[in-house]
């Protein structure tokens, strides 16, 4: 069955019905670049997202030791990546399928109206050769007409006896003309009459079933086409589903790895003081009388109060080259880290010089290439660089191994205020027992130079300052921020009773 044979008659019909599958195809066109379009926004959101919560900064890189908040950047990574796969499907759909079927509809649609253009131009062909037809048919039709009137003239005249032998032969001359011409236009009308049966055998037998059956295969090969498009459609994405995959891996992988123990060992070691619990509280018997407290709990004598290590209530003396002002581990963490530093910088202050020795050794073996005596102050540059370093690494070395044993004095801090009525006292017992001391500073209560607030914040938990340098908050708390956190995760803070130490900053949320 096909359709020059069983549609013959349907021209109209087939014409629709093509057309409606060329629109399938632009419909499914469009359908697919508003998916593509779907692909290209939903790609970029997660991009947007991933680079939103990706970490930037020494302070987010150091979060970034811990496994969790590690696993939660290689969560966005893979995401990232996740977001490149969906733009490669949306690169494939457009090009594979809106592309290519485009140019194919394009093609199609060229071929088809060339197929409609024949059918038309042979229904065309056979409407004139009817209409040919017609007219032969009026001709012979009016020339027989006018032969039957003709003769029965000729008989009319020959049958009257007043009639003259001229009229009589004039009559049949027009009998026999019109006869004759009568004849003609019989003979043309069979010869057309036969001429269009045979197109019209030819348009409804040969023509016109060969032009359906064209049309027949244009729209199956659009269908074919049209479903490799389909399968096409979800063939991109299974081809990226490999990689989705292995990103959603990742993902699962990153979880797996998370490690909370080691995430505890690693915060303690950051963010551990050092420093010993305080020790028991001396009873101090009034009955002999008032004497001064060694405790950090004892009551305040007057015009005396305790001075927080590190720093006084008034002064706030420079961060110190030798860190004392840090807790014992978070010092020893910084000492370490400087004296790494200080290594290879002088790494790469002998390596300088070992190469302006083998310079110089050069240009003395070959005094065309160069004068030894212009490296001279370069190398004398270098040497000195290299005695610094040297000198330094000593020192920081001489600090660690101070604050790596034994118990570390207190730093006694000179105040050069103009003031001569302020007193500034340090009290300091290297054979006392205890691990910590009370450190007590005369002070008038005339305050000059008061130190400034840096800002205010809130106490989010309750801390209980049990370390020396330390203080308690309570919950809900208004403090004064006097110095900020400087990357060891403490601050200090100064409370509304005029008590100030250091406390960990992520207690408290800064106001704004």
């Amino acid at each position: 069955m096909d359709w020059g044979t069983d549609l013959w008659d349907q021209c109209d019909v087939i014409d629709k019905h093509t057309q409606a599958g060329l629109d399938l195809v632009e419909r499914y066109i469009k359908f697919v670049k508003e998916r593509t379009e779907i692909e290209q926004s939903y790609a970029k959101q997660l991009r947007s997202l991933s680079k939103k919560y990706t970490k930037r900064g020494s302070k987010e890189e150091q979060e970034c030791r811990f496994s969790n908040h590690a696993a939660f950047q290689d969560i966005v990574k893979e995401l990232n990546d996740y977001a490149g796969q969906r733009e490669v499907i949306a690169e494939n759909l457009l090009i594979n399928v809106c592309g290519e079927l485009t140019k194919y509809l394009q093609d199609i649609k060229q071929e088809r109206k060339s197929h409609l253009y024949d059918a038309k131009k042979a229904q065309q062909n056979l409407e004139s050769s009817f209409k040919h037809l017609e007219s032969t048919k009026k001709r012979f039709a009016k020339e027989w007409a006018e032969a039957e009137k003709a003769s029965q003239q000729a008989e009319k005249i020959e049958n009257d006896v007043n009639a003259s032998k001229i009229d009589v032969d004039k009559a049949k001359q027009h009998l026999h003309a019109r006869t004759h011409a009568a004849e003609e236009c019989r003979n043309d009308y069979a010869a057309q009459l036969q001429n269009f049966n045979k197109e019209q055998k030819a348009y409804y037998y040969t023509e016109i079933p060969q032009i359906f059956n064209k049309l027949q295969d244009l729209d199956e090969r659009r269908i074919r086409r049209l479903a490799a498009a389909y399968c096409q459609f979800s063939d991109i994405e299974k081809k990226v589903q490999v990689i989705i995959a292995k990103c959603l891996d990742g993902i699962s992988t990153a979880g797996e790895k998370i490690d909370e123990k080691q995430d505890s060992l690693l915060f303690i070691e950051q963010h551990k003081s050092g420093f010993e619990r305080p020790g028991d509280v001396e009873f101090e018997d009034y009955t002999q009388g008032i004497k001064a407290a060694s405790s950090d709990s004892s009551l305040n004598p007057p015009r005396v109060r305790a001075k927080l290590w590190p720093f006084s209530r008034k002064h706030k003396p420079p961060a110190a080259e030798d860190f004392s002002h840090l807790p014992p581990e978070q010092r020893k963490k910084r000492l370490q880290a400087k004296i790494d530093d200080i290594s290879r910088k002088l790494n790469r202050a002998q390596e300088e010089s070992e190469a302006l020795e083998k310079m110089k050794g050069v240009y003395e073996h070959n005094p065309e290439l160069g004068d030894p005596s212009t490296l001279e102050p370069q190398m004398a540059q270098t040497a000195h660089s290299m005695g610094h370093l040297k000198g330094e690494l000593a020192k920081y070395e001489t600090w660690l191994s101070e604050a790596v044993g034994g118990d570390e004095c207190a730093v006694v801090n000179n105040n050069n205020n103009n003031d001569d009525d302020t007193q500034h006292t340090v009290v300091t017992d290297d054979d006392n027992n205890h691990n910590s001391q009370n450190i007590y500073t005369e002070f008038d209560y005339e305050f000059e130079d008061v130190e400034a607030p840096v800002g205010q914040c809130t106490a989010l938990y309750t801390f209980e300052g049990n370390s020396e340098g330390t203080i308690s908050i309570t919950e809900g708390e208004l403090l004064s921020i006097m110095e900020e956190d400087k990357g060891d995760g403490w601050m200090r803070v100064l409370r509304a009773s005029g008590e100030e130490g250091f406390i960990p900053s992520s207690y408290v949320k800064r106001s704004s």
